[in-house]
């Protein structure tokens, strides 16, 4: 699993130098312009190989939910409510409905073709989009593991970023003894470039992370990720 993007409001905020009066076309004394907010996004639905799909979050996901806050490590590097409840888990999909409606990124629920049975998460988020560059996360539960869910899924959200997105630069954030997440985002074309010590907070230790990335110009994503209709 590769460290998922804190969800909002829970991340530390970002400052910025106070914009001159040319800038925002106000005269002085008077009422400032509010500055435009991010587009809404639209989560699309993808093929992710012939096995998998990936869609925007429904109600319907609670089971998933409930699966995933039994897990020992999910709910540590995510939001996913520990000990589970019904309202819990309705929040915590209305959270990622919400980074969709606000811009920040697109989370898809990770959904099994034959039964439609959703066993994981991905997301793209888009916070430093502006400085050229985006992250991505993702989970799966424990009975999904080690069947090609995580590659297929990284693979088509990794080129949908990068070709249709244009976005320039993708990053993931891995735990250094998460080898098996290592070989995945590597087989895909990510190149390892340093490690950030104390990088983010896990459970109640701050825990080192491997910084994994891909330029738009490194060369094809094997795969394609195709809209589905």
């Amino acid at each position: 699993m590769a460290a998922p993007e804190p969800d909002p409001g829970r991340a530390p905020g970002t400052g910025s130098a106070p914009r001159t009066t040319a800038e925002t076309g106000n005269t002085p004394g008077s009422a400032p312009n509010p500055a435009p907010g991010p587009e809404p996004l639209t989560v699309p639905s993808m093929s992710a190989g012939p096995d998998f799909v990936l869609r925007p979050w429904e109600m319907s996901d609670l089971p998933l939910v409930r699966e995933a806050s039994l897990d020992p490590y999910i709910p540590l590097i995510t939001t996913i409510p520990a000990p589970y409840s019904e309202a819990a888990a309705e929040a915590f999909v209305r959270r990622q409905w919400e980074r969709a409606a606000t811009g920040a990124g697109y989370p898809f629920a990770i959904v099994r073709s034959r039964d439609r049975r959703p066993v994981g998460a991905i997301g793209l988020w888009l916070r430093e989009l502006p400085e050229g560059r985006a992250s991505l996360g993702y989970w799966l539960t424990d009975l999904a593991r080690g069947q090609g869910v995580a590659r297929a899924a990284l693979r088509t959200v990794t080129g949908w970023a990068l070709r249709d997105l244009g976005v320039p630069r993708l990053q993931l954030y891995i735990e250094p003894w998460n080898t098996a997440s290592a070989r995945i985002a590597e087989d895909i074309g990510f190149r390892r470039e340093g490690l950030l010590r104390g990088w983010q907070q896990v459970g109640d230790e701050r825990r080192d992370m491997a910084v994994y990335a891909l330029l738009n110009n490194d060369g094809p994503v094997d795969g394609r990720a195709v809209a589905a209709h």
